[in-house]
Parts: structure tokens; C-alpha cells; sequence
């Protein structure tokens, strides 16, 4: 190839930003619900075709009408060594644009920042890995080991119709897949100017979503009525919602603790991971939902009418549990429920944890360093859960690095979910710098 023809190349990291930007003009809301939920297969269809463009196939893969999910091996130089399994989701939780600064689907810059829902959750690394292979493919370069890239639907609502169905019904896909590396790690928390935590996923909480229901005698709203379906209801979901389990510190946490007590220089007692856990300021929060399992009230249903009392209410709790404590977890919450309300169990998928060692991690840790020579990468646990729990039935060993250098003032981890999402623009261009070093080597 020509010098001009290679000068002509797209570079990685400008590209991520416009591939970023596409991705979040397509709104791929997951509902919960098929009837309501959008644009999966319309996201899926564009990064086949990004794909395709470098000369990479894909296949497209439905689980349900319109909920797609897309795969694609990349064959690597040495065909004896184990595949690595690079996955991201496509979907998104709703947003209201009447409570955002931008409208959340138009991917707009402003401020350095790229604005959008999913703009870290996680549009942003399907974006990286995009660049990244697109630019290889150009380049003529080849990793040493097969990488196998999944584009996944539903991971906001329990992968059902993603990651899980592609691990039950497609699992040849994955063959040689031994491990993986997805969302939610490898982001930077400053620890003063020339110091920044990355934190590297090695562990997350189960998912435990349970419905309530209560059942009473239906009557005359005007009447004492002593069998009351929505009192009862009420009461148990104010017990869970106040109740705070008890503290318990897995080796990930403990292994987190120590690595901040020595980047920190300050002590640290891990038997009282609270107090350590209220000296590390924007991180607080992530944190501190990994040292005890939690159960939230989020949802109440009652009644059709002002003056009828019904004879049934329900409520949804969202349960986190931490490693090896689901089923703890759920003797404490029919405890705390009652005799008298059923619990349903609408996900029951469980924790996962791993160690802080191998290679893999040492081409993590590389990649950031060579990148920001400030960088101290730590494990810790996610409080939530990714679609590492369907791929990890699959016998794959799962990270979450998904690599961003952040501003000291972000609040990061109130951006999930959140209004205003954005993610910095030399945060994604620094984001495919590393990775490309990462695939290349690891």
C-alpha cells in the first residue's frame, strides 16, 4: 500500500467518536416489554455493516421479532491458542427527553462531551471496538489469538432475549472462548494529578428481582376493613426497603481495600470497609452497594378504582446479592415479607467473581499503563450485573474493561441510568487507544 493510500485511512480514534455518535441516533429503548421495545434490530444492522465494510462477516441473529443480536469471529494468527470473547449490548433504558439538556437520542458534542442514553451504557465500547477492528482490517493487522465480537439485545431488562439466548441456542459461536471482557470496568478514578484508580471488573452481584403479592378481601372503600391486601403490601415492602443486611467482605472487596490503602497511603481496616468505604468520594457509591446484598423497592400496583379496595396488590423488589448469598438473601426477605405474601421470582441469575491474576490481566494492566503512566489498575465489584453472568455459563472467565480516562469532576457512576449521559471525547479516543494495544497483545 501506497504512503497516501495509508494517509487516507480513517484513524481509530477520530472514528470512534462518529461511529459513537450514529449508534446513539438509533434508539434501541428497552422496555421490558417486546411490544414496546425498539430499534435492536435497526443497531444490529449497522454494525453488520460496519463490518462488512472492512470485510468482516457477521452473523445476525433473532431471538424474537426485531430482537437481534449480531456475532462475528475475527481468526487470529495462532489458531492453537484459546479465543477471546469481546461483547457488548446494544439496548438501552428509557429516557424522558423533557428531563435531559439534549434531546438523549441525538447524540450531540458539547463541552468535550458526547451526549446520548448509552453514551457509557455502553454505545461508547461498542463504538471502541468498532474502531479498533475496522482499522485492523484496513491495516491488514490480525490478533494473535481469535477474537469474538457479540453485539448483544435486552441486557437492560436480564439478557433473555440476548447474551442467554445466545449462550443456549448459539453456543458453537463461542467455541474456544475461554475468556472475556465487557462492560463495567476500566474506568479512572483520580486520585490526585498524577494518580488515577482504573477499576477492572472481577466480580458482580447476583441478580435477585422478586414481585411481592398480597392478597385480602375486596370491599367498600368507606368500611373498616381489617384484610386489607394494599396495607399488608405496604407494610412488607417498608420492612425490605429499610432493612440493611449485614456486611459481609468478599476477596474482590478486600482485594480493592487493600490496593486503595496502599495507593492512598492512608489506613484502611478491612473489617470496617464503611468507614474506608466514605473516604473514596465519587466512587462511594459504586462501592458501597458491594459490601452487603440489597433489595430496593422500585414498583406498587393496586386497585382500578378510589373506592373499591382490592383483593390483591403486588410490588417489585430489586435484590442484588453478593456472592454465594442468594439464597440467604431470600430467607431474610421472607422473614422480613411475612407468612402471608407470596414472593415471586421474575430473574434469579447468580454472582460472579474471579481473581485478580493470569495474563489477561497483565495485558490489562499494560495497556492502561502505557497509555496514562499514572495508572494503578485495581479489581472491584460491580453492584449490578452484566451479560457476563449468560456467557459465563459457557465456562468463559469474565472481566469487565471497557477502558475510559475520566475527568477528576465526573460524576460517573450517577450518569448510569441517569439523565444527561455523556461520556468525554478523549475519553473514547483513549478508550480505543488501549484496547487496540490490549487485543493486539493479550
Amino acid at each position: 500500500m501506497t504512503s497516501d493510500a495509508a494517509s487516507a485511512r480513517p484513524d481509530p480514534t477520530d472514528e470512534v467518536v462518529d461511529l459513537c455518535r450514529d449508534l446513539l441516533r438509533i434508539d434501541t429503548t428497552n422496555t421490558g416489554d417486546n411490544d414496546t421495545s425498539v430499534g435492536e434490530r435497526r443497531a444490529a444492522e449497522y454494525v453488520a455493516e460496519k463490518l462488512a465494510e472492512v470485510g468482516i462477516d457477521a452473523q445476525l441473529l433473532e431471538s424474537a421479532p426485531g430482537r437481534a443480536n449480531l456475532v462475528a469471529r475475527i481468526p487470529g494468527t495462532d489458531p492453537g491458542r484459546d479465543a477471546l470473547l469481546v461483547h457488548g449490548h446494544l439496548d438501552v433504558v428509557p429516557a424522558d427527553p423533557d428531563e435531559w439538556s439534549v434531546h438523549p437520542f441525538s447524540g450531540e458534542i458539547r463541552d468535550g462531551y458526547l451526549w446520548g442514553r448509552g453514551a457509557i451504557d455502553m454505545k461508547d465500547f461498542d463504538a471502541m471496538v468498532l474502531a479498533v477492528v475496522r482499522g485492523w482490517h484496513r491495516a491488514g493487522v490480525r490478533p494473535s489469538r481469535d477474537v469474538v465480537l457479540a453485539f448483544t439485545a435486552d441486557e437492560e431488562a436480564g439478557s433473555d432475549y440476548g447474551a442467554h439466548f445466545l449462550a443456549r441456542e448459539h453456543r458453537h459461536l463461542f467455541d474456544g472462548c475461554t475468556e472475556a471482557i465487557g462492560e463495567v470496568g476500566g474506568f479512572s478514578y483520580s486520585v490526585d494529578e498524577s494518580r488515577r484508580l482504573y477499576l477492572i471488573e472481577t466480580a458482580e452481584k447476583g441478580i435477585d428481582w422478586l414481585r411481592l403479592h398480597a392478597k385480602g378481601r375486596p370491599g367498600h372503600g368507606s368500611f373498616i376493613h381489617d384484610d386489607n391486601a394494599v396495607t399488608a403490601l405496604a407494610e412488607a415492602v417498608a420492612r425490605i426497603g429499610r432493612h440493611r443486611f449485614p456486611v459481609t467482605v468478599t476477596d474482590t472487596v478486600r482485594a480493592f481495600l487493600a490496593e486503595v490503602s496502599d495507593v492512598l497511603g492512608i489506613e484502611i481496616d478491612p473489617e470496617d470497609p464503611e468507614t474506608a468505604v466514605a473516604k473514596l468520594g465519587p466512587i462511594a457509591n459504586i462501592i458501597g452497594a458491594t459490601i452487603r446484598s440489597t433489595a430496593n423497592p422500585t414498583r406498587l400496583a393496586a386497585g382500578y378504582k378510589d373506592n373499591v379496595i382490592p383483593g390483591r396488590a403486588t410490588a417489585t423488589i430489586d435484590c442484588r446479592s453478593l456472592p454465594g448469598q442468594s439464597e440467604m438473601l431470600e430467607a431474610q426477605l421472607r422473614e422480613l415479607a411475612g407468612p402471608d405474601i407470596e414472593i415471586e421470582y421474575i430473574q434469579r441469575q447468580p454472582a460472579l467473581e474471579t481473581t485478580f491474576d493470569g495474563d489477561l490481566v497483565a495485558q490489562m494492566s499494560a495497556a492502561l499503563r502505557a497509555e496514562d503512566p499514572g495508572a494503578h489498575p485495581v479489581p472491584y465489584m460491580l453492584s449490578g450485573g452484566t451479560d457476563a453472568k449468560a456467557f459465563s455459563q459457557l465456562g468463559i472467565r469474565c472481566f469487565g474493561f471497557a477502558p475510559l480516562r475520566l475527568p477528576a469532576d465526573l460524576n460517573f457512576s450517577g450518569l448510569f441510568h441517569g439523565i444527561d449521559e455523556r461520556v468525554p471525547v478523549d475519553g473514547l479516543q483513549f478508550g480505543v487507544r488501549v484496547l487496540d494495544r490490549f487485543l493486539r497483545n493479550c
